[in-house]
């Protein structure tokens, strides 16, 4: 073919893959709170401190498919005086859109692959803001979503509320 030849038209359009079973539309710090209440002491002082990490996953809807997933992350360091070195809170959210899944894949889908992908960015902020603030960076282990998903359904009484236009659970 030269350069002056067109393509020959194609008269159907590719067909479309498609769409998998969760979308994710964006992710945020929805809100970021970090607190250094003995500053400039508590960097002077280099005392192993008691470490406290708290995870939850929590959810909103927004239509029948498309839903608000936010990680929340609290963590604080307190002496073995019980004098508060740190606390730090994060919610870190994403809003995604659930493909053509069936209801009873809506909860593993929101409170289980969705964190998965959403912590490693939560995970990095925290330790950034930790170091930033003079601590050492505060690394957290990776976390086991699907046991934390167990414990919300047994706290749940079995089944975390998915209904369209409804709350969706609760951590």
């Amino acid at each position: 073919m030269s350069p002056t030849d067109t393509p020959p038209s194609n008269p159907t359009p590719p067909p479309q893959a498609p769409a998998g079973p969760l979308t994710m539309h964006g992710q945020y710090i929805k809100d970021l709170s970090f607190e250094n209440p003995r500053a400039p002491q508590s960097l002077i002082e280099q005392k192993q401190p008691q470490l406290t990490l708290n995870v939850t996953v929590n959810t909103r809807q927004f239509d029948p498919r498309t839903f608000e997933v936010a990680l929340t992350v609290e963590a604080s360091a307190i002496t073995p005086e019980k004098e508060p070195l740190f606390m730090l809170e994060l919610v870190y959210a994403g809003t995604v859109t659930l493909g053509d899944v069936p209801q009873d894949a809506f909860g593993p889908l929101l409170f289980i692959e969705t964190p998965r992908l959403l912590f490693p960015f939560a995970r990095a902020i925290v330790a950034n803001t930790t170091r930033e603030a003079g601590f050492p960076p505060l690394n957290i282990a990776p976390v086991d979503f699907v046991a934390l998903y167990r414990q919300q359904l047994d706290a749940a009484g079995g089944k975390i509320a998915t209904v369209p236009g409804g709350p969706v659970g609760h951590a």
